[in-house]
């Protein structure tokens, strides 16, 4: 593909790291903007959004590192070609939940209420995000003769050159932009808060799941039922996803246990 957007004499600008900072822009703008929306201060999400970016980054980075360790430990500076590509999605989640909450409850911030925000603009940024590891040839797939193949010929590709391959990369994108499509009809139909953080983990979760059985490139050590690290951390995110909507969805139901002090905590 394209892993070099544009040359300026001898800086190159990489179309990944391009199309990652487009990705977190239009995923803030989307967020501020359903934010606003609902009554929270946009201002709040932009600042928060700052912070998610570096904790993202740092987290798909570690995790990225932790799975191709033998590859870092040989060239150890490549850990900071962030431009290269290589970034692991679920480890960039995981930090930047942590960061995010730390952040709402600093602020005094409605917890579901902010999260549900988020959830709006996240699948979008992730949709745009592939785009990028498309272009890098990083996350991609196994070999294959279907129509639809892609072939990376670039000599700077991260992906393997000359055989034609699933595009994985374009298969996630496609389905995050459903999940954002889907959520934004569920933001007005909601029935209670959290329930868009909760749908965007459960279908985040499927979609990484599913792509995983086509992907090609090294996903660390098979730790489940011959699945790697990668594919277990999206079945675990698809669970939690399906346990915060069952236990949201039985706050609804009358004589539901701890149904008013549930109510109570939901609804911040």
């Amino acid at each position: 593909m394209y892993p070099i957007l544009l040359k300026i004499g001898p800086i190159n600008i990489y179309t990944y790291g391009s199309l990652l900072c487009l990705a977190f822009l239009a995923a803030l703008w989307v967020a501020g903007r359903e934010a606003q929306r609902v009554g929270l201060p946009p201002g709040r999400i932009w600042d928060l959004g700052f912070y998610i970016l570096v904790a993202a980054l740092v987290g798909a980075r570690a995790l990225e590192v932790l799975l191709n360790l033998h590859r870092y430990v040989e060239k150890p500076l490549d850990i900071f070609k962030l431009w290269d590509g290589g970034l692991a999605f679920q480890g960039g989640l995981l930090l930047a939940f942590i960061t995010a909450l730390a952040y709402i409850r600093r602020h005094g911030l409605p917890v579901w209420g902010t999260l549900d925000a988020l959830a709006l603009g996240i699948p979008l940024g992730h949709s745009i995000g592939r785009v990028g590891c498309l272009m890098a040839g990083c996350c991609y797939g196994r070999p294959t003769d279907l129509p639809w193949a892609v072939t990376f010929t670039h000599p700077e590709t991260l992906g393997p050159r000359g055989v034609p391959v699933h595009p994985t990369q374009l298969y996630e994108s496609l389905l995050y932009l459903g999940i954002f499509g889907f959520i934004l009809w569920l933001r007005k139909r909601k029935s209670f808060q959290g329930e868009l953080f909760g749908t965007y983990l459960l279908l985040a979760g499927l979609a990484r799941f599913g792509v995983e059985f086509f992907r090609g490139d090294d996903r660390g050590p098979v730790i489940f039922a011959g699945m790697p690290v990668t594919q277990v951390v999206a079945l675990i995110t698809a669970l939690v996803g399906a346990v915060l909507l069952i236990l949201g969805f039985c706050r609804l139901l009358p004589g539901c246990t701890g149904e008013a002090a549930a109510s109570g905590s939901i609804s911040r």
